[in-house]
């Protein structure tokens, strides 16, 4: 009988002699609504808790990420979101895989953005800070802090984030005070702790000097001007002759020079700058030795030009082409006249600018000094730099080498960026403007210089110039007095003798640093970095703990108070009333009566920089709690790799400085987030994306799922279209746990059968769990998540949903109580505990909610179990080359029947009957030791060693398989669809032996 003729059988129903899946567990998530259900039932049976209690109570090895803490401000956004969820995903995997995972969440709760809150809330209600009480300030600072504590927590734990919420750390509880005080003080002892006045970044909108962790690099337009210096007719040039005599001169060397001076009259060394409000506090310039000079003369000028016929500039010869053309000097308007050799530059010296200018009171008549500097090059400028050491460091270091400091540093710039008062033409004008735009200063400066004669050009250029991470707004270099760590100067510890620079480079090479280019970077930074500024000058924060003598210099070596008894009062006090105890009335003569003479010391008032307060939290939670770590090191560091400047960079500093060594063992990196476009998020663009939107509207494994997928080593995408593909792949993935859940409704121990006993199918998909098991730990490991991810959910959807699944469907679904069957319910059971614990530390309520629909109970949870181990003899090389061969044929079998689909041949793989040819006999002889029928999911199957007809179907990827389309034959068995000849043959109507046997 043909396949398509109907028969009086095909009315019968054996639908509920199957063996469909049962489950209850659905297929919309709905996951919004039910994880806060899942959080709360956590919290009552007390996960975390219970995880250390079993760790106690054997040898797990113990695992410790220490957070970084976030900054207690505000709600998270989408980067707080990653960041967190990567660093629970290395927790709770490194639990699964047997450790003692340990996570205490913490905060930075100092420093100036709580400040500014408290002093903005002030300002509505007409209150000036400086009127109130510092300890009444201090302490709404601290409520304005814990009150955003409180609202973080509970949005990370919203993400399913574990860890210690109800005992996290916090910088400014009073025992985390009191031991940055004395983390401090081992810098004070050690004799790395110093006051110097240096150039330091300084923001005027915040009032306060800057550490590079808090600078950002923005682009920006600046003012850039070419500034003449005129060459003075006397200075340090030694004339010789008298009278009317024209003067020759000699260099430094005292070798007499043989150019007459003359040549120098009406001449100007030409300088170059982008900060036009330094040239008030001018007081050298630079030359290089190893530049190539000319004197070049002007001898034609156009309309509107600022040079004239005659004038005479001192350039760089790299550099004088382009200086002209900014003076708008076209060729054939200047010419070289000769060479100026460094000899001649060392035996003159300059006048500023605005010497001899009228009302300036001779503010700047004084000569510049004129000397070699190693820092300068004819990269750019005019192959000069203007020196004002009061505002650059090289300038700083090279007049501090010569020990002329005192002749050259200035006071005109205010704490608030404007200048001082009686300067001249300047006073009061500011550097940037009250909302930290561009203020009056250079704009004043270049008008004067123009009215002086002392402007060559001006324009601007838009450059990457340095910002205050908080305010946004420009910084600048400014002499002020600071405190400083001294980077390499020898100190000990113990009987360990090195410098802070030189065992912190040490200890980056010992960290191991995920991805690499995070090493090359620190490392660089600690190279070139100048020493650690400790101080800031603001209210909120813990106090530098130290006093200085009165009168002493802070050159001299008694002018700091180095006393433990002082000390161990200070620390005394900041443990039972916290860091205020420092501002209390009457503070210095409780900590030094009776120790010293109070009356010889003042106390010092500047509070530390809030990265010494995050640089030392290894001091309070790995090494002082009792869920600390037994070295007081942690096994990772998690942060955006904004951090190697930041967090990572101080933690290193300040515990190499007191413990010789670093905190972290590894250091992982993520990048910034981006949107769709690959764009910034920027609320005036409007393209941000709120965790707290993702999480109302997809669910928080939603996110999780996003942050596993995506590469978080490099900066990433986010977006709606983004999310979308992140939903269709948890889907996928729910349907394969669905699946798995409802065949193994009623799956118990009787039903198992041994790895030994089972179908080669069976033994094949095993092998794959051996493999996937490796790439799963060895990922988690390495922090791959992206790799871990990628490789559990190929094999979910192609390896068991589009492979293994759709093969034993057939029998899961129909055959009776046999052993392929029990086979198959046994291999899903094992897939089930390994799927489901490979992804719980991704996926923390969608396999919670896939666990307990096996295992309910009021105390069961898959977070507290280990990812199980799979047996090494499950691996089976042998086995999988020769599956390999098994899926090529299969692949081109399903190819071959998708054409007969597409044209309507037929409706259903299971009406086909295939002819298959393989030329290769292995091949053959491996198709033919298994149901190769059923791996096609066909009726029939036919394998032949005979040359295949030209018509057959052909995959040109796979060679030596082809095929030639055949219908099955027989009638459609009513149970389980198969096409068979056999069909109605047997006791049960319309169906085939096997099902006969299976109705029993």
């Amino acid at each position: 009988m043909c396949a398509d003729t109907p028969t009086t059988t095909e009315t019968v129903d054996y639908k509920d002699t199957l063996n469909l899946p049962k489950t209850d567990f659905p297929m919309r998530a709905g996951l919004p609504k039910r994880e806060p259900e899942w959080l709360a039932r956590w919290e009552k049976i007390g996960v975390y808790e219970r995880l250390r209690e079993k760790a106690a109570a054997t040898d797990r090895v113990p695992f410790t990420l220490h957070d970084g803490p976030p900054y207690a401000n505000g709600h998270l956004h989408i980067g707080h979101a990653l960041n967190k969820t990567i660093k629970d995903i290395i927790v709770r995997s490194h639990q699964m895989m047997g450790y003692d995972s340990r996570y205490i969440p913490g905060w930075d709760c100092h420093g100036l953005p709580i400040e500014w809150k408290i002093e903005e809330q002030y300002r509505k209600k007409g209150r000036n800070k400086d009127d109130v009480d510092i300890v009444e300030f201090r302490q709404e600072c601290r409520e304005f802090a814990d009150h955003w504590v409180g609202i973080q927590r509970e949005e990370f734990k919203r993400l399913g984030v574990t860890g210690t919420w109800d005992k996290p750390y916090l910088t400014m509880d009073f025992r985390a005070e009191r031991i940055i005080a004395e983390e401090f003080q081992k810098f004070l002892m050690n004799g790395t702790l110093y006051q110097g006045s240096k150039p330091v970044m300084w923001s005027p909108m915040e009032q306060t000097a800057l550490a590079e962790a808090e600078v950002e690099y923005h682009d920006k337009d600046s003012f850039t001007i070419w500034v003449k210096f005129k060459v003075k007719t006397g200075g340090k040039a030694n004339f010789i002759g008298a009278g009317d005599e024209v003067p020759t001169f000699k260099g430094g060397n005292g070798q007499q020079l043989t150019q007459d001076f003359e040549d120098f009259r009406n001449a100007y060394v030409v300088i170059w700058t982008t900060t036009p409000w330094t040239i008030p506090s001018n007081k050298a310039v630079a030359f290089g030795r190893d530049i190539s000079y000319g004197l070049y003369e002007v001898t034609g000028t156009p309309d509107e030009c600022w040079a004239a016929v005659g004038d005479r500039f001192v350039l760089a010869d790299t550099r004088a082409a382009d200086v002209m053309a900014r003076a708008r000097l076209e060729d054939g308007q200047w010419t070289r006249l000769r060479d100026v050799t460094t000899a001649e530059l060392e035996a003159i010296s300059l006048s500023h600018p605005l010497a001899g200018a009228a009302e300036a009171n001779g503010e700047w008549d004084d000569p510049r000094d004129f000397r070699h500097g190693d820092f300068v090059s004819d990269e750019e400028g005019t192959g000069f730099v203007h020196c004002a050491p009061s505002h650059g460091m090289e300038e700083y270091e090279l007049y501090r080498d010569l020990g002329m400091l005192e002749q050259v540093i200035t006071y005109n710039v205010m704490d608030d960026g404007s200048f001082r008062k009686d300067l001249p033409f300047f006073g009061g004008q500011y550097i940037l403007s009250r909302k930290g735009g561009e203020g009056t200063a250079n704009k004043a400066v270049i008008d004067k210089l123009v009215e002086v004669g002392g402007l060559l050009a001006r324009g601007k250029i838009h450059h990457s110039y340095p910002h205050s991470w908080r305010s946004k707004a420009p910084v600048i270099y400014r002499n002020t007095p600071q405190w400083f760590a001294a980077i390499d100067k020898e100190m000990k510890v113990g009987d360990d003798e090195f410098t802070i620079r030189g065992r912190a480079l040490e200890e980056i090479d010992r960290v191991k640093w995920t991805p690499q280019s995070g090493r090359n970077r620190l490392h660089s930074m600690m190279e070139a970095r100048p020493d650690w500024v400790l101080s800031r000058q603001r209210a909120w924060g813990v106090p530098l703990t130290c006093f200085t003598k009165k009168g002493a210099l802070p050159t001299d070596p008694d002018y700091l108070l180095r006393n433990e008894a002082v000390n161990a009062r200070v620390l005394e006090a900041f443990e039972a009333e916290g860091a205020d105890a420092w501002y209390k009335d009457g503070a210095k003569a409780r900590f030094l009566d009776g120790i010293v003479d109070a009356d010889a010391y003042d106390q010092v008032f500047d509070i530390l920089d809030v990265w010494f307060d995050s640089g030392s939290t290894h001091a309070f939670v790995l090494r002082d709690r009792d869920d600390g770590t037994e070295d007081g090191i942690a096994d990772v560091y998690m942060e955006g790799t904004d951090q190697h400047r930041g967090w990572f960079h101080s933690s290193l500093m300040q515990s190499v400085g007191t413990q010789g060594r670093a905190p972290y063992r590894n250091v992982v990196t993520h990048g910034f987030t981006l949107d769709e476009k690959g764009m910034k998020m920027s609320k005036s663009i409007g393209n941000t994306i709120v965790p707290e939107e993702i999480v109302k509207q997809y669910g928080a494994d939603i996110l999780r799922l996003w942050v596993a997928q995506t590469d978080y080593t490099a900066d990433q995408r986010i977006g709606p279209e983004i999310l979308k593909g992140t939903a269709d792949s948890y889907r996928r993935l729910r349907n394969t746990m669905r699946f798995m859940l409802g065949s193994l409704n009623d799956f118990t121990e009787a039903d198992r059968v041994a790895p030994a006993d089972m179908p080669e199918l069976e033994r094949w998909v095993l092998h794959r769990v051996a493999e996937l098991d490796q790439v799963v730990r060895d990922g988690y490991r390495a922090f791959d998540f992206q790799g871990v991810f990628q490789a559990v959910f190929t094999f979910a959807t192609t390896d068991l949903s589009a492979f293994y699944f759709d093969i034993r469907k057939d029998v899961l679904y129909c055959d009776g109580d046999t052993e392929r069957r029990r086979a198959a319910r046994s291999v899903l059971d094992l897939l089930f505990h390994r799927l489901t614990t490979w992804l719980a530390p991704i996926l923390v309520f969608t396999m919670e909610e896939v666990w307990l629909e096996r295992f309910p109970g009021e105390q069961s949870s898959v977070h507290l179990v280990d990812i199980p181990e799979t047996p090494g003899d499950w691996r089976d090389d042998a086995l999988a080359a020769k599956w390999a061969k098994v899926r090529a044929a299969r692949r081109v079998v399903t190819a071959a029947l998708e054409v007969q689909r597409r044209d309507k041949v037929i409706g259903a793989s299971l009406e086909a009957a295939p002819v298959v040819h393989v030329e290769d006999a292995d091949v053959l002889t491996a198709l033919q030791s298994v149901a190769f029928e059923d791996m096609t999911i066909t009726s029939d199957i036919a394998l032949s060693a005979d040359p295949a007809p030209a018509e057959a179907f052909r995959l040109p990827e796979i060679a030596g398989i082809s095929v030639v389309f055949e219908k099955a034959l027989g009638q459609k068995c009513q149970r389980c669809w198969k096409i068979l000849p056999d069909v109605g043959q047997h006791s049960h109507e319309g169906v085939c032996g096997r099902c006969d046997a299976a109705l029993g």
